[in-house]
C-alpha cells in the first residue's frame, strides 16, 4: 500500500535496520522525483532545501551562521511543542560558553574539556552527562613500510601511557576505551588494555630489526624510524595530546613529526586519511546502536570503497565481521564479535584510546532535551519545550 517499504535483500543482513536508520553507515531512503534523474546528487539543490520527514523542515539555512527549523505540518505524531528552533553554528568554544553564560543559547551540547570546571559557577543551567558512542583513537596506517609489522604497532600501543594522556590533557572525563564495540551494547567484547610497557616495547622494536643509532634514533637498513601524526587543527587538547605521544616514543628512539589538517582537509575523501598518505591520526569515530564494524575493519571497505583507513586487510577479520551480520541469533553473534575483538587487538590497527562522557549544559527552563549515547541528541525533539 502507499505506506509500506517492501525490501528484499540479496543476503542475509542482520545490520540492515541500522543501514535505514542512524549509523555509521546510514542510508535513509531518499526521493527519487527530486534525485534519480540527477548525474550528480552532491550538488543537487535538495542538499540545500531537503524535505523532512521529522517534526521540523529547514526554514532558512544562513551558511556558517544559523540553520532555522520550523514545525512540519505533515509529521506523523502532530505538531512539536516548539515553534522554531535556530541551530547557531559557534566554532569557537569560549565563545559557546559566553553565550551560554549570558543565556543567549539554550542549549550547549558536548561542552568542552576547558569548561566543563566552569559550569557550576553558571547561574540558572542543568548540566548532565552520559557515555556516548564516541571512541577516540591513534589509527594506524598498516599498509604504510615502518608500520606493516605487527611488533611495531604493539609496540606503539605499550610505549605510551594512554590513561596519563586521559587524566592529564582529557581531565580524566572519558571512560578508557579497549574496542570499536560501545561498551554499553550486547556486543561489547571483554578486552584487556594494552599494558603501559615501554621495556617490551623496546624489545619489540629489537626483534622488528630497528637498533639505536648514534643520533639517537631506530636504525634500520639505512633508514630512521621516522613518522607523522595528524589530527584536527582546531583543536588544542588533541593538539596537546599529540606533543605527549611525540615525548613518550622519543626515548625509545622514534622520531614522531606532528603534521595536522583542517579538519574538512582531513576527512575528505581526497585528503591524507582516504588517500593513505599518513602513519598515525588522531581522531573520534561514531557508531550507530548497530555493532557492525565491517566499515572500519573488513578488507572490502578500503578506500575508495569504504571508511577502513587503517588499511587493514586480514582474512580472519574479514571473515568474522561479514559472518557477524549473516547471524541473528544475539548470543552468536556476540561471540563472533569477541573473536573478531580479539584479532583486531591483536594486529593493532589502532590503539582504541576512550569512550568521550559528554556534557550538555541547558538552560534550566528547557524541559525534555534528553542526551543521547548514539549519533544525535535530536531524537526526541518533538517533545522539546521551553
Amino acid at each position: 500500500d502507499p505506506y509500506t517499504l517492501l525490501v528484499h535483500l540479496k543476503q542475509a543482513d542482520s545490520s540492515v535496520l541500522g543501514t535505514f536508520a542512524m549509523g555509521g553507515d546510514a542510508y535513509p531512503p531518499l526521493p527519487a522525483h527530486l534525485l534519480a534523474n540527477l548525474p550528480n546528487i552532491n550538488r543537487a539543490a535538495f542538499n540545500s532545501s531537503p524535505l523532512s520527514s521529522g517534526p521540523y523542515i529547514l526554514k532558512q539555512w544562513n551558511h556558517g551562521a544559523t540553520l532555522i527549523f520550523v514545525p512540519n505540518s505533515y509529521y506523523w505524531r502532530g505538531a512539536p511543542k516548539l515553534k522554531e528552533v535556530v541551530w547557531k553554528v559557534i566554532p569557537n568554544v569560549t565563545t559557546m560558553f559566553d553565550e551560554l553564560r549570558t543565556h543567549e543559547i539554550d542549549v550547549y551540547p558536548f561542552v568542552d574539556d576547558l569548561h566543563i570546571p566552569m559550569l557550576p559557577s553558571v547561574n540558572g543551567i542543568t548540566v548532565v552527562h552520559r557515555l556516548i558512542a564516541y571512541w577516540r583513537h591513534m589509527g594506524i596506517n598498516t599498509n604504510r613500510p615502518f608500520l606493516h609489522d605487527v611488533r611495531v604497532r604493539l609496540a606503539l600501543a605499550e610505549a605510551v601511557d594512554w590513561k596519563r594522556i586521559n587524566d592529564t590533557i582529557y581531565h580524566g572525563y572519558n571512560q578508557l576505551a579497549v574496542s570499536d564495540v560501545f561498551p554499553q551494547s550486547w556486543a561489547a567484547p571483554n578486552i584487556p588494555r594494552y599494558p603501559y610497557d615501554p621495556q617490551n616495547a623496546k624489545k619489540l622494536l629489537a626483534q622488528a630489526g630497528w637498533t639505536m643509532g648514534p643520533d639517537g634514533w631506530l636504525q634500520k637498513d639505512g633508514r630512521t624510524l621516522r613518522l607523522s601524526i595528524s589530527t584536527n587543527t582546531d583543536n588544542q587538547p588533541n593538539n596537546d595530546a599529540e606533543v605527549q605521544i611525540q615525548g613518550q616514543l622519543k626515548p625509545l628512539g622514534i622520531d614522531i613529526m606532528i603534521h595536522n589538517y583542517p579538519t574538512s582537509l582531513l576527512f575528505a575523501q581526497d585528503g591524507p586519511l582516504y588517500q593513505g598518505h599518513y602513519d598515525l591520526e588522531w581522531s573520534v569515530n561514531t557508531n550507530g546502536p548497530e555493532p557492525d564494524n565491517r566499515g572500519n575493519w573488513s578488507g572490502e571497505y578500503i578506500p575508495p570503497n569504504g571508511a577502513n583507513t587503517s588499511w587493514l586487510n586480514d582474512p580472519i577479520v574479514n571473515k568474522l565481521s561479514q559472518q557477524a551480520v549473516e547471524t541473528f541469533d544475539i548470543s552468536k553473534r556476540k561471540a563472533i564479535y569477541q573473536q573478531e575483538e580479539e584479532r583486531i587487538h591483536a594486529l593493532v590497527p589502532a590503539v582504541f584510546f576512550y569512550w568521550e562522557n559528554s556534557y550538555t549544559a541547558m538552560n534550566s527552563d528547557v524541559k525534555n532535551y534528553v542526551p543521547a549515547a548514539f549519533i544525535a541528541d535530536m531524537w526526541n525533539c518533538w517533545q522539546w519545550s521551553i
